[in-house]
């Protein structure tokens, strides 16, 4: 009897409007060394051995993706005009769309769009660590600094102690079946290993490092060009 091998897609999330950034533009278009910020992401992606797709899902009316030339990221990238309001609701929607192209135990690693810093080693490791998992996980990293919870006026109330908190990254990688059906159940939620969680499963945290930062404040933007020129070099 022939063993098939689930295969990988990626699905990136880009219909947001990145408000925090103070930008004329949405973040994902926002240049960084001469490339939109989200180009560098697919291009690790799409360069991927083990990843056959890309989806990118945009907005229904985004009419800056055509402003740029995408074409030297080959076929595998595919854009999407389904998102929705929130990132649950565009990775759902996403999921929606590949469906009868993916089969439901295969793979699906979903990436930020603002994350312009991933490495080809993260998605090798988070492939690897997870190839025999049940459920699948996500790329993290340990909370490093003391964490301080406030009351409404900025005041400290309590120190939280560090032990065993993680700093949730992308991506994160589950089934297609398993995380479409998670979404569907839990639709307010931030990231999908929440979903994955709501469902009462436990993802497995996959150690990455802190230069897969997220580009959520203008001050980002600088660090992540610092990121990639010095790892370029």
């Amino acid at each position: 009897m022939q063993n098939f091998q689930p295969r990988h897609f990626a699905i990136v999330p880009a219909a947001g409007s990145g408000s925090r950034m103070a930008a004329s533009r949405p973040k994902q278009y926002l240049s960084l060394l001469g490339k939109p910020l989200i180009f560098h992401s697919l291009a690790v992606l799409c360069t991927t051995p083990e990843v056959d797709k890309v989806f990118v899902v945009l907005s229904v009316d985004d009419a800056e993706w055509r402003r740029h030339d995408w074409s030297a990221l080959g076929p595998k990238l595919v854009p999407l005009f389904c998102g929705g309001a929130t990132r649950a609701d565009s990775v759902l929607a996403g999921l929606r769309a590949v469906a009868n192209e993916v089969a439901p135990s295969d793979w699906v690693l979903v990436h930020d769009a603002a994350r312009p810093c991933l490495a080809p080693w993260h998605i090798e490791k988070l492939i690897r660590e997870l190839a025999r998992d049940e459920v699948g996980g996500l790329l993290a990293v340990p909370v490093a600094d003391t964490l301080k919870r406030a009351g409404e006026q900025r005041q400290v109330l309590a120190t939280v102690p560090r032990e065993n908190l993680w700093q949730a990254q992308t991506p994160q990688m589950f089934r297609h079946v398993m995380l479409r059906r998670a979404l569907e159940a839990a639709t307010h939620v931030t990231d999908e290993a929440s979903a994955i969680e709501a469902a009462g499963l436990h993802p497995r945290l996959v150690e990455g490092d802190a230069t897969n930062l997220k580009v959520t404040y203008p001050l980002d933007l600088h660090l992540a060009e610092w990121i990639l020129t010095n790892r370029e070099n």
